[in-house]
């Protein structure tokens, strides 16, 4: 659980002073008779003092700050039962985040702490619920792919006649282009021009003010590999130049590549990553693909363009059926060519006319820059939410940075994963890297093999699917598993995350000499830290509890000569020691 860690002061409510009080008792009560005004003062012994006003209860600090965690994770039930699981997860995280980060942290204030064990254990809870429902918080969102919603609208709303004064003004605008690949000025193209500069103007101005900022690096790549720079308009109909665009077909990223498409032309995809997602890397990708597809039609790039939509082995069944070798005679024959690969090649080209001088039909927009960034080599797996704390920035500008990523972690078997960081920040993130513990890095949850276990039973008592526990293992479904292995759980540790960040337990809980730690290596090793009690509660395990404490399982047992089994009982109590 991420949370950029900024000073919060506990406000108090200010005392009410007894004017208000009285005015506030005067509203429920009759006028009071008015007595004769008196000029002497009592001296009598007897007298009855003033009634002495109650000063104003001062708010308790802490019931405050409970209240206040109380709150959000109640609003995130409320998220969580209307379906919004997003904004269940950011209510969830933020009744712990308020905890972390006040004064107090989440352990040094009895009461404080006893609320925050029982908030990490109802999140724990909802989070296993959510898994097996399916609605896991496991992979990022996508967004649609643009070639769906542009072929449902077409449809719809059919495409329009254009008129001679388009035709005109395209003929004109054709002559001084110069383009790289042929644009026939046909009814066809003519049409989707006037389409995308009519009804669908907002949806296109939008994806060339997106894809304005990956446009340099695309030409770069196109130029060096010398295909026509018109290519690099592509995505502009395939994405809307979108890095996280999925279409039904389950194709994805700024160029739209197939499983198996992607994995011919060089790009990797596992539980971690999917390189399909990442606009270099696939745009690499797709000059190589298109490179094949032009060798096989011998450079017609119309027929080159049918097939990047609907495979090159039904574009050359349809021309054997139909014996022709023009896209335009092939697109004629509705039962030849499916009517999505029809359509798909006039709208590749009247998005070039426009893309290629977007003034000139309507269009206005400022460029956006594209993206800047430092990279930071990791020589093992780390928690994103981790990153972004180091680098002062939003998890979801980590995020932007390398959409390749699936999940909340890089990948767990990577010694050199090349992270993309804000710039300058990747000093900083060096820095932090090299300092933390192994078990700080990455909110992983793991399970212990048991005697009889297969991964579907496992999978089960997960809540997970047995595909996705087999591919977050990077082992085949058909896998046997024995005894002892141990398996990562495809299931983000969010609460984990955060209890991994809190503060240690001051010195004034349960301090003992370095003597009484027992068998600990080095007594100045332990010069600096405090003995704890800890409850075991249910569902904690010896790494759950090592991950909390930052230390390791091997050091528990140390501290705990009895755990030797490694079993753990609800309300079994632990000595654990953390830093002063």
């Amino acid at each position: 659980m991420m949370g950029i860690r900024r000073q919060r002061h506990v406000l108090l409510l200010s005392a009410l002073v007894p004017l208000v009080a009285a005015c506030g008792s005067s509203l429920k009560s009759k006028a009071p008779a008015v007595t004769p005004k008196q000029t002497a003062v009592q001296t009598r012994a007897d007298a009855v003092p003033a009634t002495p006003v109650a000063p104003a209860a001062i708010e308790d600090p802490v019931l405050t700050l409970i209240a206040t965690s109380d709150r959000h994770f109640k609003a995130g039930q409320r998220e969580l039962e209307q379906g919004h699981v997003e904004a269940a997860k950011q209510e969830f995280n933020r009744a712990v985040d308020v905890l972390l980060e006040s004064p107090y942290g989440a352990r040094t204030e009895p009461r404080i702490r006893e609320h925050f064990d029982r908030l990490v254990d109802r999140i724990s809870a909802y989070e296993v619920r959510a898994l097996a429902t399916g609605d896991g918080f496991t992979e990022k969102k996508y967004e649609p792919a643009t070639i769906d919603e542009l072929l449902a609208l077409s449809t719809t709303i059919g495409t329009p006649s254009a008129t001679p004064e388009l035709k005109d003004a395209v003929q004109s605008d054709l002559q001084n282009a110069n383009h790289d690949i042929p644009i026939p000025l046909n009814q066809r193209v003519l049409s989707y021009i006037e389409l995308f500069q009519g009804r669908l103007h907002e949806f296109i101005e939008e994806g060339m003010r997106r894809g304005s900022k990956y446009l340099p690096m695309i030409q770069n790549v196109f130029r060096a590999e010398g295909l026509p720079l018109d290519l690099a308009y592509v995505p502009l109909v395939e994405s809307a130049f979108k890095p996280n665009a999925l279409s039904r077909a389950k194709a994805k990223g700024v160029w739209q590549f197939m499983t198996g498409t992607a994995a011919e032309n060089g790009l990797h995809r596992d539980w971690y990553i999917d390189e399909r997602s990442d606009p270099e890397k696939a745009t690499v990708a797709a000059a190589k693909y298109l490179h094949t597809l032009s060798n096989i039609f011998d450079g017609d790039w119309h027929l080159a363009l049918a097939s990047y939509n609907g495979g090159p082995g039904r574009l050359q069944r349809a021309m054997k059926v139909a014996r022709a070798d023009d896209f335009w005679k092939l697109a004629e024959k509705p039962k030849v060519l499916p009517r999505e690969t029809r359509e798909y090649v006039p709208m590749i080209l009247a998005a070039i006319v426009i893309a290629r001088n977007p003034a000139q039909y309507g269009f206005d927009f400022q460029p956006e820059s594209p993206h800047t960034y430092e990279t930071v080599t990791l020589p093992r797996p780390v928690d994103l939410r981790r990153v972004a704390e180091w680098a002062d920035a939003p998890v979801d500008e980590i995020q932007a940075l390398n959409p390749e990523l699936r999940r909340w972690t890089t990948p767990v078997k990577s010694t050199n994963y090349e992270l993309k960081v804000p710039v300058g920040t990747a000093g900083i993130v060096q820095a932090r890297l090299a300092d933390a513990p192994p078990i700080d890095l990455a909110s992983l949850k793991y399970y212990t093999v048991k005697r009889g276990d297969t991964l579907l039973l496992i999978a089960r008592k997960l809540h997970v699917s047995k595909g996705d526990l087999a591919e977050a293992n990077d082992l085949p479904v058909t896998t046997r598993v024995t005894a002892g292995q141990k398996l990562i759980v495809p299931a983000e540790a969010t609460v984990l995350m955060a209890a991994n960040a809190d503060r240690p337990v001051p010195a004034t809980e349960a301090r003992k000499t370095v003597a009484e730690a027992g068998q600990l290596a080095q007594a100045s090793e332990t010069s600096n830290l405090v003995r704890v009690s800890y409850e075991v509660k249910r569902g904690d395990t010896l790494a759950s509890i090592a991950r909390v404490y930052r230390t390791s399982i091997a050091s528990l047992k140390t501290w705990n000569p009895r755990l030797a089994s490694g079993q753990l009982t609800a309300g079994q109590h632990l000595t654990v020691y953390v830093a002063n």
